[in-house]
């Protein structure tokens, strides 16, 4: 008798729910929600086209107006700036303003540098650079060619380290996706600092001859 008794008390709180319309909830699945297509953080200037070839060869060129300037006046500014150029704390042994035609108004000049990826406390990553600059004067104009871009790279390791020519490692073929949305890791940082560093010395010419 007394089991009975508790299993009717049992079920009572459960009769109590049911007159009280509890039920069970309808709980549905979230569905993933389709997000917008991945956006690149990557920025534009570094991407598709920013490293052009020419006759396969990369190739960055500087057309710059020089009003009020003759080709001499033109010539002496840039090859002065140049020279100073050379003998900057980051260049190399051998860096220096080649070949000169005076007649023509040319200068040649072949930079070794140190391109610097990151410099932090007891990090150091960084790369030598190698380039030709090939500057024409004419009155009130100034054609510069950056080319014959190479580098070489962790030059401590067995071997001598790694050597790449711009052709083959900073182009679009190489240094970006199928989709030229991203980098590749390891010529990325070179395309960037290489784009960078032709963005600073085009602009630092720019400037001695305003």
């Amino acid at each position: 008798m007394k089991k009975l008794m508790i299993a009717i008390m049992l079920c009572l709180p459960m009769a109590g729910m049911a007159q009280n319309q509890w039920e069970r909830p309808d709980i549905q699945e979230k569905k993933a929600v389709k997000t917008e297509k991945e956006v690149t953080t990557e920025d534009p200037k570094y991407l598709e086209g920013a490293v052009p070839l020419v006759n396969g060869e990369v190739c960055w060129t500087l057309d710059l107006s020089v009003p009020g300037k003759n080709a001499q006046q033109i010539y002496d500014i840039v090859l002065n700036y140049l020279a100073d150029l050379v003998k900057q704390e980051n260049q190399l042994e051998g860096s220096s303003v080649s070949l000169v035609n005076k007649s023509e108004h040319k200068i040649a000049a072949s930079i070794k540098e140190w391109l610097v990826f990151k410099n932090q406390f007891l990090s150091l990553d960084r790369a030598k650079l190698f380039f030709n600059l090939i500057v024409e004067c004419s009155d009130n104009h100034l054609k510069a060619d950056l080319r014959r871009i190479n580098y070489l790279y962790e030059e401590d390791r067995d071997g001598g380290g790694s050597h790449y020519r711009a052709e083959e490692w900073i182009t679009d073929e190489y240094a970006l996706n199928k989709k030229k949305t991203k980098f590749y890791k390891a010529q990325g940082k070179f395309r960037k600092k290489t784009i960078d560093r032709k963005d600073e010395l085009f602009v630092a010419i720019k400037n001695v001859l305003q």
